[in-house]
């Protein structure tokens, strides 16, 4: 049995799936990931939790299953959470350096970073993070940590990702209902990303887009720091809901569908290609034209990239993302996929693969693992900073994990 104190357990609940991973850091310092649990989800809606009761079994079981596998007791877990109600925006902060001979302390850089958060949200609203970017002291820009240097005025840019109270508290409260702690809660776009990205990728720019069933994920890296983030209240639950419309099949029968014919992209050799569809007779009742059917789906695919390329543009941050696209979530799996992504965002597009990180492969090549991974990364990040002690190591583990780690 591992020492459950030891263990790090990150746990997303999403729409089709909750997923739990356990993990645990060697002597060595290296991240090991040692169980695996997950539970189809009944209970969520759009990355939000919608039947609490329904949503806390599900949870249960993804639980149970990392438990086994790991064979250790789960007491706690960083929660990933999601929804259209988190939006994130740039900010910065500033404070004057008031001490006699003007050397920048730790105090200081406490003090910056709160301006920076202290910011006019709307009353129901609450921080979920503040990413530190770059500090600047007396116009110099583009200094990672200004404690030790002189100067009159400190300011500090910072990434603040903020959502609304009540609804961040829902899945906190379900998990704490099958009496577990909650370390922290991480949105999943900033955990996705954490898992994916090397220091170098993250320096030359990249867009990490979690395709998942009721939500789409995305953040945004460039020279080192995250710079952008985003939720679409879109994800491949929509998909299935457009080919039961538009083939005019139940529900289950379009989700069946997506997964054995789909495709992102419309090929022309598929021309004139039918799928016939049984009934529990095995009777041929219906015809499915297989163009018809990926021209559904290519076109809400297409969609949801083009939302996120718009917004990204916006930002003017599509000039950046030299790394390129990188897709993880369910939806990663879907055949063309990639090659649909590198049509709209007129860049590279790669598959997720957890980096740094050692233990159950099937987990780490999984595209639809890389959140609840990167939510044990997260963790990781904490119980290092943790353990080399500090109220302010605690507080600078979130900019550091998130940027040049």
């Amino acid at each position: 049995m591992f020492d459950p104190g030891s263990l790090i357990v990150g746990l997303e609940i999403g729409t089709s799936k909750v997923c739990a991973v356990v993990g645990e850091v060697n002597a060595a310092g290296a991240l090991n990931l040692i169980g695996l649990g997950q539970s189809p989800s009944h209970g969520v809606r759009k990355g939000e939790i919608v039947n609490a009761s329904a949503a806390g079994e599900d949870v249960r079981n993804a639980i149970v299953e990392a438990e086994q596998m790991a064979d250790a007791e789960i007491r706690s877990v960083y929660l990933g959470v999601s929804g259209v109600h988190i939006r994130g925006f740039n900010n910065r902060g500033v404070h004057p350096v008031v001490s006699a001979d003007r050397e920048i302390t730790d105090e200081d850089v406490q003090d910056v970073v709160k301006n920076a958060k202290a910011i006019n949200l709307p009353a129901q609203n609450a921080v979920l993070h503040a990413v530190r970017q770059h500090f600047t002291v007396d116009g110099q820009d583009g200094i990672v940590n200004p404690v030790g240097l002189s100067g009159a005025r400190v300011e500090v840019d910072v990434h603040v990702v903020h959502g609304n109270t009540n609804r961040l508290q829902n899945p906190v409260r379900v998990v704490k209902g099958l009496q577990l702690e909650v370390e922290a809660i991480v949105f999943n776009g900033l955990a996705a990303s954490l898992a994916l990205l090397t220091s170098e990728q993250k320096e030359m720019g990249a867009l990490v887009i979690d395709l998942g069933g009721g939500t789409t994920n995305y953040a945004v890296y460039a020279d080192g720091i995250i710079k952008h983030t985003g939720v679409l209240a879109v994800g491949g639950d929509h998909v299935s809901n457009d080919l039961a419309y538009g083939l005019k099949v139940p529900l289950g029968r379009a989700e069946t569908l997506k997964i054995e014919h789909g495709s992102a992209l419309v090929e022309d050799g598929i021309k004139g290609q039918t799928i016939t569809l049984s009934n529990d007779l095995g009777l041929p009742v219906k015809t499915i034209n297989l163009e018809h059917l990926r021209r559904v789906m290519s076109a809400r695919l297409e969609e949801i990239f083009q939302l996120i390329e718009q917004d990204v543009a916006r930002a003017r941050l599509i000039d950046h993302l030299r790394a390129g696209v990188f897709v993880c979530g369910g939806g990663a799996r879907i055949p063309g996929i990639l090659k649909l992504a590198e049509r709209v965002f007129q860049l590279p597009a790669s598959p997720a693969t957890a980096s740094s990180i050692n233990g159950i492969k099937s987990a780490l090549d999984q595209p639809e693992f890389a959140t609840a991974i990167g939510l044990v990364k997260y963790g990781s990040f904490q119980q290092k900073r943790r353990g080399s002690g500090g109220f302010l190591g605690i507080r600078q583990t979130i900019s550091e994990m998130l940027s040049r780690k």
